[in-house]
């Protein structure tokens, strides 16, 4: 994970500064010091202080970083929740990539949280999707988890989940799960194995083949609630389609044990956080 996320900050670095930050060159001599603050300019919660400071140290390894906040703290306009101290032309060439980490973290984090709010008095779990920014989905995962709440699967490795596309080719959920469980056996592994209905008939399918998760698709409330009775326990339940802050209490209360909502990461609204710097001496 750690290497992993090396290589993204690099690539994002490399993708900014390029042959170098002209206008910096251009303008802030070498031995020019400066200090600057994070400043929050919106109520939300923040995530990813540990990737901006790793952002500021590929840069220039003798920056100052110090933190006010911690990841997953509620935060509200005129926070300062961290600062950086040293050389002026450092803090400005790093000034947007560790931004623009910082920005969408935090808006992930505070759009799970707020949802999570809503449905905090039952025992339902808000989980990602895959439906993350391309190259990011390790820091996209990361600030849903460091908001305090869960993962789904990190990506097509880590978890068997049979979908509608997947039950079509195979010619039916018991086949597929069938070819799962001997895949699983065959290769020692030891991944849960969720299943993607689309109707009743489906979810009475699935529970005789016994998995671990069967996932409610696209399921109106009335039929997700029939859904939960007749599962009754048997396995965990995930919902998942159209899911949003309106409807969101609603699908939880119908007993569900997670909800998986896209929304989290493939349209995020960034928090508002801006980078003041005065000059040092």
């Amino acid at each position: 994970m750690k290497d992993r996320i090396d290589e993204i900050i690099k690539a994002a670095l490399l993708e900014d500064i390029g042959k170098g930050d002209i206008t910096t060159l251009a303008i802030i001599p070498e031995n020019t010091f400066g200090e600057a603050d994070f400043l929050i300019k919106d109520r939300g919660i923040i995530a990813g202080l540990d990737i901006v400071e790793k952002v500021f140290r590929f840069v220039d390894p003798k920056i100052e970083f110090v933190k006010y906040f911690k990841d997953g703290s509620q935060v509200k306009p005129g926070d300062i929740v961290c600062s950086v101290k040293g050389k002026a032309a450092s803090i400005l060439t790093v000034e947007r990539t560790a931004l623009n980490f910082f920005q969408r973290m935090s808006g992930i984090a505070s759009m799970t949280k707020i949802i999570q709010q809503k449905i905090e008095h039952t025992n339902a779990k808000i989980v990602d999707t895959r439906k993350t920014a391309p190259g990011l989905r390790i820091l996209d995962k990361l600030a849903v988890k460091l908001s305090g709440y869960i993962n789904h699967r990190m990506g097509l490795y880590d978890m068997f989940l049979i979908k509608d596309n997947h039950i079509a080719v195979a010619g039916s959920i018991s086949k597929a799960v069938s070819l799962c469980k001997n895949y699983r056996t065959k290769n020692n592994l030891t991944y849960k194995i969720e299943v993607e209905t689309k109707n009743i008939e489906e979810v009475k399918e699935a529970v005789d083949c016994i998995v671990d998760i069967i996932m409610l698709d696209n399921f109106q409330i009335s039929k997700m609630k029939e859904s939960v009775q007749l599962i009754n326990g048997r396995c965990k339940i995930e919902a998942s389609g159209n899911v949003s802050i309106d409807n969101v209490t609603d699908i939880a209360e119908t007993g569900v044990d997670y909800i998986s909502i896209g929304a989290l990461t493939h349209s995020v609204k960034a928090l508002d956080i801006s980078l003041n710097i005065k000059a040092g001496s």
